[in-house]
């Protein structure tokens, strides 16, 4: 199917904004733009393409908003999202589903300020690394106030955090990092960008579709940042504290096509695309099928402070190697590496 033109309602210039999308209009002029360009309901998708839309929430890509995501150009994620947008509305016809992940947080978990104190009660700055030399120093050490309130016992949430800062350690992530408050249930911050939820919803009423929302990161025993799964998946005692996330790789796995975008490049995104291929069956079977948009996604860089971009670009070298394709959300799909014209 031939690239779409833009809907009239979409305006580039209000994609870094915060208003409210005007539901009812659009889903009067939904199916009119369907039978004007001969889109068809998603049911009868032959070829079946699917948008995992990683984090594309107000808290990371709105400017001024928590951990606005600025990369090097200091308007980053709102040049993302327009791309996407674009990306969307070019593509209506093709995209057979749109998952997009909300990242959900509570005040108490054990990544933000809170959880954590040092021997005068002082909590660290945000952006602080937490390491587990840190830990087992007594640097840094559980806030018991925080147990109490949760229910968990202090002696647990002691060795919880130590054993955590350790796993992290082990497998070769970064250290626990005290993100500012951010994603928080009920907030604003935790809402998808409205002109990305527009698009979102226009897809859905035109195309019959049904986005499949991933609501991740609300134990406050872990970090989440893949849509596939929680960093730490057990605690010190062997309890669960988290699974990864079969059922949606079992969903991705009926797609022709695995689109990827969102942020941050070097978080989120990044520890999506490394759980997808951690598995060999799963690696074997959905990489050669997923395809990176490299102009919607850009690394977390706060001046002075933390610059994640190299990082993030040799990421996309390793996925890049690892059979995925990394293409431009501007390169016409039946031109994309591994699918011919006749599929799309």
């Amino acid at each position: 199917m031939p690239e779409l033109p833009l809907p009239a309602h979409f305006d580039p210039g209000r994609v870094g904004e915060i208003w409210r999308v005007p539901y009812e209009q659009r889903a009067g002029e939904a199916p009119a733009w369907a039978a004007m360009h001969g889109l068809r309901p998603t049911a009868e998708d032959a070829f079946r393409l699917c948008l995992l839309a990683v984090d594309v929430q107000n808290t990371f890509c709105i400017p001024g908003f928590e951990l606005f995501v600025a990369g090097r150009t200091g308007s980053a994620a709102v040049d993302d999202n327009r791309r996407l947008c674009e990306f969307i509305y070019r593509n209506l016809g093709v995209i057979t589903q749109i998952l997009p992940s909300l990242d959900t947080h509570h005040a108490m978990q054990v990544f933000h300020a809170i959880w954590i104190v040092d021997e005068h009660g002082n909590h660290p700055a945000p952006y602080t690394l937490v390491s587990a030399d840190d830990v087992a120093t007594g640097r840094w050490r559980m806030n018991p106030a925080v147990a109490h309130a949760l229910g968990i016992d202090i002696d647990y949430a002691e060795r919880h955090l130590a054993y955590y800062t350790r796993r992290l350690a082990e497998g070769g992530k970064y250290d626990l990092t005290i993100w500012p408050y951010h994603a928080m249930l009920g907030g604003i911050g935790h809402a998808l960008v409205p002109a990305v939820e527009e698009a979102v919803f226009f897809h859905g009423i035109a195309r019959y579709s049904s986005p499949g929302f991933q609501v991740k990161g609300e134990n406050p025993l872990t970090e989440h940042y893949s849509m596939l799964g929680p960093e730490v998946t057990e605690g010190p005692d062997g309890d669960r504290l988290g699974e990864t996330n079969t059922a949606l790789i079992a969903k991705l796995l009926t797609f022709d096509a695995v689109v990827v975008a969102g942020e941050a490049k070097s978080h989120c995104l990044a520890w999506t695309i490394d759980d997808l291929l951690e598995h060999d069956a799963v690696r074997e079977k959905l990489a050669e099928r997923t395809y990176l948009l490299e102009d919607c996604t850009s690394p977390v860089v706060v001046p002075g402070i933390v610059d994640y971009t190299d990082e993030a670009d040799a990421a996309f070298e390793r996925y890049r190697a690892a059979g995925l394709h990394v293409v431009r959300s501007t390169d016409p799909i039946e031109r994309w590496p591994g699918l011919a014209p006749s599929m799309v």
